[in-house]
């Protein structure tokens, strides 16, 4: 696959879980990372798993600087924040995962001669 494909995805994931996380911020949910799981498993489906992981990535100092209070500033963390850091990285680990295993799959369904 293409890199401006894997950076594209990786990018236009980023911006919808930014765009949705602040109209959950707008109505006082604070779920940091609700959005963003969302995003890297669809990065990881379309692109594979560098757009996954690059989505997970940003997504930590994304949080942290714009959705951690106070917003707009790199605070630092106690320690229930770096448990949810850690939860998230391990759930989209997990789902990058997941979705490579279903792209494996779905390539030799598509091609069983291959894979025989």
């Amino acid at each position: 696959m293409r890199r401006w494909w894997v950076l594209a995805i990786a990018s236009s994931g980023l911006v919808l879980a930014i765009l949705a996380r602040m109209l959950f911020d707008s109505w006082g949910v604070p779920l940091h990372f609700a959005t963003f799981l969302p995003a890297v498993l669809m990065a990881a489906f379309l692109a594979g798993v560098p757009a996954g992981a690059l989505v997970a990535v940003l997504a930590i100092p994304i949080v942290w600087w714009a959705f951690l209070p106070p917003a707009f500033e790199f605070n630092p963390l106690t320690r229930a924040d770096y448990h949810n850091f850690a939860v998230f990285l391990l759930s989209s680990a997990l789902m990058i995962w997941f979705a490579q295993l279903y792209r494996e799959a779905l390539g030799m369904l598509r091609n069983p001669q291959q894979h025989s």
